[in-house]
């Protein structure tokens, strides 16, 4: 059976993914527990100047960090710029947060050479500014399982979302991340 030639130029838009509108990189909320869970590296750290930085016929844009704090993993296992572990963007890429020389920051990273270093395709990254996170972060805090003593009530018919809570103590935040490793699934 031959293929006609509609098909055929179906088939090969196809395979050079040439279906459809563009596609852009997006990736889906992640909650706090959830980019802890994926996070490779976990640090506070300011920021140094960036610089490009290629890897064969690919550029990044590279910020060295100044670690002041390790919330978990190995900055060691980080990508380096000038001596020291660096966060890589993949240059041009967009949608990236607010990046600036000096700043203090609490990221949650993937370890490996991505577009983006942070977990969630940006979603990782957490500003603080005088001390306070800045936005601060939304979290659901844990839920303790309890066995009813009696028979449970059937649920309402619109079940209430979970209470969420607002942190931009770093501290709080930390704490959080940490709670959240410990629940692996």
């Amino acid at each position: 059976m031959r293929a006609g030639p509609a098909l055929q130029a179906t088939l090969l838009a196809g395979l050079l993914g040439l279906t459809g509108a563009a596609r852009a990189t997006t990736a889906p909320p992640l909650t706090l527990a959830q980019q802890a869970r994926k996070a490779e590296v976990i640090v506070r750290a300011t920021l140094g100047t960036p610089a490009e930085v290629r890897d064969g016929d690919v550029t990044y844009v590279a910020y060295p960090l100044t670690v002041t704090e390790t919330i978990a993993g190995d900055p060691a296992s980080l990508p380096r710029q000038g001596g020291a572990p660096a966060l890589l963007f993949l240059k041009g890429v967009a949608d990236l947060p607010d990046l600036r020389s000096g700043q203090d920051v609490i990221a949650l990273l993937y370890a490996g050479r991505f577009d983006s270093p942070l977990v969630g395709f940006n979603q990782g990254f957490y500003p603080v500014v005088n001390g306070s996170l800045v936005p601060g972060v939304s979290v659901t805090p844990a839920v303790t399982a309890v066995t009813p003593a009696t028979p449970a009530v059937p649920p309402a018919a619109t079940p209430t979302p979970p209470a969420t809570e607002t942190i931009t103590d770093p501290a709080k935040l930390r704490a959080a991340i940490l709670a959240a490793r410990e629940v692996r699934p």
